[in-house]
């Protein structure tokens, strides 16, 4: 689901009332490419050009992070599954380690206001931080200098209009797959935003709390 700013402040929220590790797939990969490895290299091979990593990859290098220890108490996951079939391999590998996806949040937003928001966004790379600003709404107090922690913000390489448009275009032929998916497993919450939208980042993390209550309470 597109909307990389409110999927991270969703993160922050949810580890924080829940004591869950919030993972992302995107920073999983970029980490590989800082490293320059074999992997780095491959999987530079594709966001460069605004492809998704292949199922195959993607989940050998999420599914060993979902094996680590302190995803012991449950985890959020950012930006994973991206595909059918990476969802059902999901269920699988979370099957065996006696855990199932409680909710899948699909955040709803136009391309036009999706291509904006990235081209004018600009990234904390400090992990501990990962605030995200906006050069049209929400831009850092002092230039290019994170307002929480000081670190220089950066440009990710991916955040220009021809690679955004076609990740837009990968997202949307496999998308609607996902979401049935998840919508005939009956855990399907979706969010409409925009830039009217009445939805904030602490109201949507309320609802959905609620909805995955409501599922506990009735065993599901």
């Amino acid at each position: 689901m597109p909307q990389e700013q409110a999927r991270v402040q969703l993160g922050t929220c949810f580890r924080k009332s829940y004591g869950i590790v919030h993972i992302s797939s995107g920073e999983i990969f970029r980490s590989y490419l800082k490293k320059h490895d074999y992997i780095g290299k491959e999987i530079g091979n594709y966001v460069n050009r605004g492809n998704l990593v292949p199922d195959e990859l993607s989940f050998r290098l999420v599914g060993r992070r979902l094996l680590e220890p302190d995803t012991l108490k449950g985890l959020i996951l950012d930006g994973f599954p991206r595909t059918e079939k990476q969802a059902k391999e999901l269920d699988t590998l979370l099957g065996i380690i006696d855990k199932k996806v409680s909710v899948a949040v699909n955040l709803n937003l136009s391309d036009e206001e999706i291509i904006s928001r990235i081209i004018n966004r600009r990234t904390c790379p400090n992990p501990d931080c990962r605030e995200i600003y906006n050069l049209q709404f929400k831009s850092p107090k002092v230039e290019n200098v994170c307002d929480k922690c000081g670190t220089t913000l950066i440009l990710r390489a991916d955040d220009n209009e021809e690679t955004v448009k076609q990740r837009l275009n990968t997202y949307h032929e496999i998308s609607e797959d996902l979401i049935e998916y998840y919508k005939n497993k009956g855990i399907l919450y979706t969010v409409q935003m925009n830039e009217q939208s009445p939805h904030t980042t602490d109201k949507v993390a309320d609802e959905i709390n609620k909805y995955v209550e409501d599922r506990r309470k009735k065993g599901l």
